[in-house]
């Protein structure tokens, strides 16, 4: 007989031969709250233990060390096939427990461990709660919360801790009652990444303006309603209270198309002076500006200006106060000159502090008729010189065309496998479509964690099929929803969420080539693997459209505190990971050059032509600039070259400026106003001057 099964108890006190070969294959665990603690075996024993006496009434400590040394014989095969310095989590262990007890044939046995599992997860889900609770209102209170500053258009307000709290809530509901754990594990461990999951609702939407202008606001039961606009004054009235509804409704940016072309007929049909019509405009920009949505924030809004009219619109009829006219959109070319100049120097004076408007996002369309040398042409780029407001879309060597806007909704899908374009650049969409959810997957841990290339493709399969699943689980919860009335608006508006996107986004491809390379995307190297990536994302989003019968893209999502929160969690987990950033990790956004790479523009460009004519969702090049733009005409031709030589669908370009309290708009970063230093200066001479004086009189006097 064995001494050890004659005194039990000393198991814990000498040790065994299985706890040693333990010790060479394990030595920590990883807990729920994703500390790293101890391996303990007599954890699982003692567990084991309760469940045989919670059965038998009574203890059988060598049957329970018996069917630990199982566990950890299968614990053992599973780690052998991991990463070397893989760590178990504690659930995984429990799994094999429950495996173990069931295999055995101990089936009473496993029935009281699960309930005693689910005794002890309800336990601590209850002081999770508590403790949550606390941690939430005091992480938004001290502003220490990541999620705090997630948005980059929420303040620190009232507003913002109700709905940082009601985020919070949502979010919880979302990962616990909605996704599957394998989908909410994998956000929890920065896997990927679900946006907006402190909302119940689709992330962005594009409006018809003609819509609203034919059929005027309203509709909704027990809501007020407005008549079609018959003024301009009355329109853009109804547009900003349409958007500011609207948004309530969804998550993230709300669009409209053809701003200009559709307003000019009211111009036209009043013979509104350009004075009258500035003043309209102002309204809408401040309106617009308004912190009217949840979370005391401005709607976010893009407009897409056509600048000159699209051939799909040129010889339609006018539509003003819901009914046409007898003249064409065509025929509204001066008009839309008036609109597009009136609307740029509003962009362009800024609030009373000279600060710029947020809202709304331009987007300017460049066709190959674009005037490069009209007066309104010099504002236009004035402005974005100044400011950076506008975005560009590239219609002259691109693949992109002006008539897309309004054809989503009544498009024939051929092709099933066929990707298509939202349009609309990263903030905006085309008429009536958008996108229902963004998954983003985190790169720089897939090239972190896989050893080859096969490795690496086999993550990128499992986690890209687990951002469908949950993006074809959150359409349908969206569907419900919009089926049972809680989107009462979008639903008016909107016949169909069919032409809806599931997006699918990208973060880090530079630390992901450093990290699984050792390169980064600069190198030739870096980037043919980064076009690979692209080009193996896109088929296989085209396998799910075919399979699913729903509309997918790709998108160079903006990351936001997206890349920080990725980048922060995969330090902790695994202190050796590359990334970017000294004191606080971020990652790159999807595939753009790092922060530093280049000062030189066409250098960019050439790097990143053909990465980012890969994305069918929202992309954008950006050129930021150290201070403003001198000459608009540098500004215009730097446009128009790139625009000429680059199949680059969108660009931005964003110039350096500080805002004074006192003097408004300052070029560059500035920490002190040069102009309230040189009166501080002044003053202070002035004052000096004074001094000096009454010395010169009181030594006079002597």
């Amino acid at each position: 007989m064995n001494e050890q099964s004659v005194f039990p108890q000393w198991k814990s006190f000498l040790g065994s031969s299985a706890d040693e070969e333990t010790k060479s294959f394990i030595k920590s665990v990883v807990k729920r709250s994703g500390e790293i603690a101890a391996y303990d075996r007599r954890k699982i024993e003692s567990a084991i233990g309760k469940a045989i006496t919670a059965v038998e009434m009574h203890s059988d400590p060598d049957r329970a060390s018996a069917l630990t040394d199982k566990v950890e014989e299968i614990l053992r095969i599973q780690m052998a096939g991991k990463r070397a310095h893989s760590i178990p989590a504690i659930e995984e262990i429990q799994d094999i427990v429950e495996s173990v007890l069931i295999e055995n044939k101990e089936v009473e046995v496993a029935k009281a461990y699960i309930l005693y599992r689910a005794r002890h997860e309800a336990v601590r889900d209850t002081k999770r709660l508590m403790l949550d609770i606390n941690k939430t209102m005091d992480g938004y209170l001290a502003q220490s919360d990541w999620r705090v500053n997630e948005n980059a258009n929420v303040n620190f307000s009232l507003g913002g801790l109700i709905l940082h709290n009601s985020g919070t809530i949502t979010a919880n509901y979302w990962l616990n009652n909605i996704y599957t754990k394998e989908i909410a594990d994998a956000h929890k461990k920065a896997a990927f990444h679900i946006h907006d999951l402190s909302m119940f609702s689709g992330y962005c939407a594009g409006w018809s303006l003609r819509q609203l202008i034919a059929e005027g606001l309203g509709g909704v039961p027990d809501k007020i309603t407005s008549k079609p606009a018959s003024h301009l004054s009355t329109l853009v009235n109804q547009m900003v209270n349409f958007l500011g509804v609207l948004q309530n409704e969804w998550a993230g940016a709300q669009a409209f198309s053809s701003f200009d072309t559709y307003l000019a007929p009211f111009v036209k049909a009043d013979s509104l002076s350009e004075q009258e019509v500035e003043q309209c405009i102002q309204s809408y920009v401040f309106g617009i500006n308004t912190p009217s949505r949840w979370g005391s924030q401005a709607p976010f809004t893009n407009i897409t200006l056509d600048w000159t009219c699209p051939d799909d619109l040129k010889n339609k009829r006018a539509v003003v106060g819901g009914k046409e006219l007898d003249f064409t959109y065509g025929d509204c070319q001066k008009e839309m000159d008036i609109i597009n100049r009136v609307f740029i120097k509003t962009m362009l004076k800024g609030d009373s502090n000279g600060r710029g408007f947020g809202y709304p996002i331009p987007t300017y369309n460049i066709t190959k008729d674009f005037d490069w040398n009209s007066e309104n042409a010099k504002l236009l780029f004035e402005m974005t010189s100044q400011y950076g407001t506008p975005y560009f879309q590239n219609f002259i060597n691109s693949d992109l065309n002006p008539g897309d806007v309004r054809s989503m909704c009544c498009r024939l899908r051929l092709d099933k496998r066929e990707l298509r374009k939202r349009g609309g650049g990263l903030f905006g969409s085309d008429e009536f479509t958008g996108s229902l959810g963004v998954v983003t997957i985190n790169l720089p841990q897939i090239g972190y964690l896989a050893d080859n290339e096969q490795e690496f493709f086999k993550r990128l399969d499992y986690l890209m099929d687990l951002a469908k699943e949950s993006l074809c689980i959150k359409r349908k919860v969206i569907q419900k929803l919009y089926d049972g009335g809680l989107f009462p608006y979008t639903r008016r508006y909107l016949k169909t969420l069919n032409n809806h996107f599931n997006t699918i986004g990208l973060c880090g491809m530079n630390e992901c080539c450093l990290n699984f390379l050792g390169v980064s995307i600069a190198t030739e190297k870096g980037k043919q693997f980064a076009e690979r990536v692209l080009d193996y994302m896109r088929n296989r989003l085209a396998d799910y459209q075919e399979k699913t019968g729903e509309l997918f893209n790709l998108e160079a999502t903006p990351a936001e505190s997206t890349s920080y929160r990725l980048a922060r969690h995969d330090k902790e987990q695994f202190p050796d990971i590359i990334t970017s950033g000294q004191d606080a990790p971020y990652y790159t956004n999807s595939t753009q050059l790092p922060v530093d790479f280049t000062s030189d523009v066409f250098e960019a460009l050439d790097h990143q032509e053909s990465l980012q004519t890969r994305y069918t969702g929202g992309t954008v090049f950006h050129i930021f600039m150290g201070e403003q733009i001198k000459d608009w005409k540098a500004c215009s031709e730097l446009v128009k070259t790139i625009f000429s030589n680059y199949k680059i669908p969108y660009l931005t370009i964003s110039p350096t400026y500080s805002i004074c309290p006192v003097h408004g708009y300052l070029s560059g970063q500035q920490f002190e106003c040069p102009k309230c230093k040189e009166e501080k200066e002044r003053k202070l001479r002035e004052k000096l001057k004074k001094l000096e004086a009454e010395k010169a009189k009181l030594l006079a006097a002597r």
